[in-house]
């Protein structure tokens, strides 16, 4: 049996994160929750009210008894404003684990790495658990961990692309590297084939929100990608074969009477 995955202190029966924006309506949103088999769900602290419980939120249609509720820093794009965004988080009773993005450039939302690493090592000296969203970049992961980070969470290609996983060598070289905390891959995830290369690569989760929410039906794609990361783990696991440029018979002569 595949253990389960572990952040910190908790774990998590299922490898599959999934966003909370761009959906048609809330109740879309909880339907497509329900399909992906996820067990925590993100939320933007700056796009969601956390003051005025009396008007509809997106919060009213999350069941925490069901899902972990990790707030993220999207849309911050200094290290002080990440900060500032994941304190009032917590001060409102959502939690102490933190998704971090401190954005370097608006036209890609690349990350910025040195406010990111700024902003990581101010959170986890205030006690928050934090998983930095960073380019899938080695030396920028590994001195987040340093930092504390309780995961790194590399992006497979721009926010709300689609594109898929553009740099399979940097992946497989994280994969590698990174064995203090788990890998999830961040971003670029359009369709069930790339959570599943994301997983077969050995990333130990993948994290997403357009590619279910932008879907013609994102209900359908949510349990497509409940299913894909799924698949992937389990082929990682059993191992493939590897690659080779010529034939090899899938039923052998040898021994076969001529």
């Amino acid at each position: 049996m595949d253990a389960k995955l572990k952040i910190a202190d908790r774990e998590f029966s299922s490898r599959l994160i999934i966003g909370t924006g761009k959906y048609k309506t809330f109740p879309e949103m909880a339907r497509c929750l329900e399909a992906s088999g996820s067990d925590m769900v993100t939320v933007a602290v700056r796009r969601v009210n956390l003051t005025d419980r009396s008007k509809e939120s997106l919060l009213d249609y999350i069941d925490t008894k069901k899902y972990f509720i990790l707030p993220n820093t999207a849309g911050c794009y200094s290290a002080d404003e990440a900060v500032r965004a994941a304190r009032m988080a917590r001060e409102v009773g959502l939690s102490n684990w933190i998704k971090l993005e401190v954005i370097g450039d608006e036209a890609t939302l690349f990350p910025d790495n040195a406010g990111l690493l700024e902003a990581t090592k101010t959170l986890v000296q205030d006690g928050f658990v934090v998983l930095p969203y960073t380019n899938d970049d080695l030396v920028a992961a590994l001195r987040l961990i340093d930092a504390g980070a309780a995961a790194v969470m590399p992006l497979g290609a721009p926010i709300g692309s689609g594109m898929g996983i553009q740099n399979i060598p940097n992946m497989r070289i994280l994969r590698e590297r990174i064995t203090q905390v788990p890998l999830i891959v961040d971003a670029g995830v359009g369709t069930a084939s790339d959570a599943a290369i994301a997983m077969e690569l050995g990333a130990d989760g993948v994290l997403m929100n357009t590619g279910i929410a932008m879907a013609h039906d994102p209900e359908a794609m949510a349990g497509a990608m409940n299913h894909a990361v799924q698949a992937g783990r389990l082929a990682y696991l059993a191992g493939r074969i590897p690659k080779k440029l010529y034939a090899t018979a899938s039923s052998p002569l040898e021994g076969v009477s001529r």
